[in-house]
């Protein structure tokens, strides 16, 4: 008669299900001077090999704070997926003699084509009023 051997099975550790937003950055807060590896864990950011052996999972980490932060790195906010240039808040005069605002300082400002406007020349600047509007929607440096 062959015995057959019994294997136990390790209880596996109560895996913490990751924190994200708020809670995220609550937590990582109240870990004060604790490493980088030992806040991704304590919040959830590792998991465990076959081995037994704990893995931090710093990207994950690292992407989920960014986020809970609202910081946008990729660019891809408020665009419409069509590229282009971004302002800069800069313009010159074309060869024809007119000043071009652009679609990035309209969009900025929530007017849409047809919205009038009142020119007010200064002495090294123009304002631009809006009809019916109380307060400067745009001013800008002519150099």
């Amino acid at each position: 008669m062959v015995r057959q051997k019994k294997t136990e099975k390790k209880p596996e550790p109560k895996k913490i299900e990751p924190l994200a937003g708020e809670e995220l950055i609550n937590k990582v807060k109240e870990l004060g001077n604790l490493s980088k590896e030992e806040k991704a864990k304590a919040c959830g950011y590792y998991t465990t090999t076959k081995n037994g052996v704990e893995r931090v999972n710093m990207m994950q980490f690292l992407n989920a704070l960014i986020d809970a932060e609202g910081i946008e790195l990729d660019g891809n906010g408020k665009t419409d997926g069509r590229g282009g240039r971004s302002a800069s808040y800069r313009m010159s005069v074309q060869s024809n003699g007119n000043l071009l605002i652009g679609s990035a300082y309209t969009k900025q400002l929530g007017v849409k084509p047809g919205d009038e406007f009142e020119i007010n020349l200064g002495r090294r600047h123009i304002h631009l009023k809006q009809v019916g509007q109380e307060e400067d929607v745009e001013e800008a440096a002519v150099s």
